[in-house]
């Protein structure tokens, strides 16, 4: 048996052994008529409340709840702290002030267990805020010991898979999802603003649409059809402008059936808007405010350290075209190639694949990928994307070639897209008929053909600006997260 084996067994052993020891406590808790799993206990106080306020509370009576996270007992006294959604404050058990019968309770508490407590605010001699407690409540016995401060919950692959315990140990974590919250409400409150409507559209499509990305399938028996989980709200939400809407969004989870690296989980939030009667340049004057917003309504501010580096959300935001950009980092002048030839014979040069059916620019877009993007470290808008990788984006009036679309770049990474939409029914076909060629060519995250969209269009849509954010990268930025895992609750994993 190898040290790492034998480590293990005896980890396995000692949790068995405490497991048992407070099972044992349980059994005698029972026994005594202590019911171990309470019911409704109302609290006059958070902790954070006790500490922060404590020249009016002092001698004032404050009822609290919580989780045990340290117990140290000297006899006939015993102090704790106990912890609940604001923080920790100390709780101070005298035999004398609790009665014989109550203070035998004491020895049944447990690190992790969750009582209710009632007593007296002050101050012990060494000048630590505290409560002297008068009654206590059992409200949850914990059967599980937590890991240990120090050599804990260290483990990223356990914080992931028993994020329940990572919030526990690890408060900080925490602070993490209420910035999370707090930046999907300071979205809300600003369309709310601009008189933007939040609607919801359907998370099963029949056609799978809005993204370049390769759909999950489920199948609906009833109806005896396949379905797709949405890889992109976008179609939905532009029969809604069809319709007579002006100015709507959506918050919500999308589905794509990719890899999973620091930068991307199968699922994920995000916020697509779209106004009427706008083009991408509005569009992109909203990208920028939503942002600055989120981050000075957040943190209080519009520059932020994000891994070491400081980034300022300060509109406007620097611009380059797509081929600028390859021009500035590759050093190919894109704007001389006019063969897919001449796009091959420069990829092959800088070692960057292209598929066989590309064309200058899906291949100039595989080179901007590997050359440029790793660069935009401060927000950038990128522009002048190729039709031929736009397929819902509106044609530019002076080069047909290039699209009214923008990507914008943070730290190398892609934060939000928008266009002018893409309202000629009869191009968009046209372009649907190109994407199902790529399709049958072999590329499964090319877009299928939506007849029932085309029919729409037909019906007329306003001239349109459309934008999508993803939500949780920028609450990567927003709380220095090195992988999207840590601001989404409960990321994929593997099976163990």
């Amino acid at each position: 048996m190898s040290d790492l084996e034998q480590n293990k067994n005896e980890v396995i052993e000692d949790l068995n052994e405490q497991i048992k020891v407070r099972l044992d406590k349980l059994k005698n808790i029972e026994e005594l008529g202590i019911e171990p799993y309470g019911r409704k206990y109302e609290k006059t106080h958070y902790a954070k409340d006790i500490v922060d306020n404590y020249e009016t509370l002092e001698g004032n009576v404050a009822k609290i709840s919580g989780r045990i996270m340290a117990i140290r007992g000297h006899g006939k006294t015993c102090f704790m702290h106990v912890a609940d959604i604001s923080g920790k404050v100390q709780l101070y058990f005298r035999q004398d002030v609790l009665g014989e019968e109550e203070y035998k309770k004491i020895q049944y508490f447990d690190i992790g267990d969750i009582i209710g407590v009632e007593g007296e605010v002050f101050k012990t001699q060494k000048g630590e805020i505290s409560i002297k407690v008068k009654e206590c409540s059992f409200l949850t016995k914990a059967l599980r010991p937590l890991p240990e401060k120090w050599h804990g919950l260290k483990d990223i692959e356990i914080r992931y898979r028993q994020r329940y315990l990572d919030l526990i140990v690890n408060p900080e974590v925490r602070d993490s999802f209420i910035v999370r919250s707090k930046v999907l409400q300071s979205m809300r409150e600003f369309l709310s603003k601009k008189d933007f409507l939040e609607v919801e559209t359907p998370l099963m499509h029949p056609i799978a649409g809005g993204a370049a990305a390769k759909p999950f399938i489920t199948h609906h028996n009833a109806l005896d059809m396949d379905l797709y989980l949405r890889i992109a709200p976008e179609l939905y939400l532009k029969r809604l402008i069809v319709g007579g809407f002006e100015k709507i969004f959506e918050i919500g989870r999308v589905f794509r059936n990719e890899g999973i690296s620091i930068k991307h989980n199968p699922e994920f939030t995000i916020i697509e808007l779209y106004q009427a009667y706008a083009d991408h340049e509005a569009v992109m004057e909203i990208t920028e405010e939503i942002v600055a917003n989120a981050a000075q309504q957040v943190l209080g501010t519009m520059k932020i350290n994000y891994q070491d580096t400081e980034i300022d959300f300060t509109p406007p935001w620097s611009r380059l075209t797509m081929v600028e950009a390859v021009k500035k980092y590759a050093n190919v002048d894109f704007s001389e190639v006019k063969t897919v030839e001449e796009a091959r014979s420069i990829a092959d040069k800088l070692n960057i694949h292209y598929e066989k059916g590309q064309g200058i620019g899906a291949i100039l877009n595989n080179i901007f990928e590997e050359t440029a993007e790793e660069y935009l470290i401060q927000p950038t808008f990128i522009i002048g994307h190729p039709t031929e990788i736009s397929p819902l984006a509106k044609r530019n009036k002076e080069n047909p070639d290039i699209t009214d679309r923008f990507e914008a770049f943070v730290f190398g990474r892609e934060l939000a897209n928008g266009f002018s939409e893409l309202n000629d029914p009869i191009d968009q076909k046209g372009r649907f008929t190109e994407q199902l060629e790529q399709r049958l060519a072999g590329d499964d995250e090319a877009h299928m053909m939506d007849e029932d969209y085309i029919t729409a269009l037909e019906y007329g849509l306003p001239p349109t600006g459309g934008l999508g954010i993803g939500v949780d990268r920028l609450v990567m930025f927003l709380t220095d997260a090195y992988s999207i895992r840590d601001v989404i609750l409960f990321p994929h994993m593997r099976h163990k």
